[in-house]
């Protein structure tokens, strides 16, 4: 059965919760990560849920603000130092638009060490991908999409999975765009942020950063025909009770299945 491991689900400024990524497991014990937080604090999260890095070899990076990519050079320096220790088989391969790219490069040449460094390009690809660009996974088919952000270039992507059909879509940390219709309509599952509660909406003011409530997330999951909403990217303010609120308000707006995760939490897919 496959999993999708919830590693983190907050906001760029949260302290309580760790910022937005996860992992789904295939149903073989392959990994596929998205995104990576903030920091090396990813390095507690995967050990947390037992990750076994000899189990991944593919990730997707939606963008380049700091909550999202940082983590992914800690993810670098580790699978190049198990490769260059004799700890890693096979390649590791990173998927993302130009400008994620250029920062990973950038970022790697300043902060890596040499040693590590120099598997890129030999072991550790950072592969481009364009605006419905499909990409041939072991366990399925990938097609990274421009989620239309009005912040930083961003690409979420629409996961068909090989052995059951079931789809999957990643709409990144921004609402729903219309124009990415044809990849999240239908979808088995959608993930999706939603800042804050629509009641709270006066607190946290969800619209000055381009962020959505859950009841729009919500509202949008059901005009979209989707089976299962995930909601994540959230405030921190009101975590001891933010499963139950939110999954409450997006309840009022969506016929489907609701899941507010915590971090670290599993979902059978």
């Amino acid at each position: 059965m496959k999993k999708l491991i919830i590693l983190g689900t907050g906001n760029a400024m949260v302290t309580k919760v760790y910022n937005t990524c996860f992992l789904v497991e295939m149903s073989d014990g392959e990994l596929f990560l998205t995104d990576a937080g903030g920091g090396n604090g990813i390095f507690r999260q995967l050990e947390q849920v037992k990750a076994d890095y000899q189990k991944l070899h593919h990730m997707f990076v939606t963008h380049g603000h700091t909550d999202h990519i940082l983590g992914v050079i800690w993810i670098m320096r580790k699978i190049s130092d198990l490769m260059n220790k004799g700890k890693y088989d096979g390649e590791f391969h990173i998927y993302c638009h130009d400008v994620v790219k250029d920062m990973l490069l950038t970022m790697g040449k300043m902060m890596l060490n040499k040693k590590d460094f120099a598997n890129i390009g030999k072991r550790v690809f950072i592969h481009e991908v364009v605006d419905a660009e499909d990409v041939k996974l072991p366990w399925g088919k990938l097609t990274a999409f421009d989620i239309f952000s009005t912040k930083a270039k961003q690409f979420g992507y629409r996961l068909e999975f090989a052995d059951d059909g079931q789809v999957l879509t990643c709409l990144g940390d921004e609402p729903y765009n219309p124009k990415c219709e044809k990849y999240a309509r239908n979808a088995d599952w959608l993930m999706s942020e939603a800042f804050c509660r629509y009641g709270d909406r006066d607190i946290f003011k969800p619209y000055e950063k381009n962020h959505s409530t859950a009841k729009e997330a919500s509202e949008q999951a059901q005009k979209l025909n989707v089976k299962n909403l995930v909601l994540y990217h959230t405030e921190d303010k009101t975590i001891d009770v933010r499963k139950e609120t939110y999954t409450a308000e997006a309840k009022e707006y969506f016929n489907g299945n609701v899941f507010v995760p915590d971090d670290l939490e599993i979902i059978n897919l």
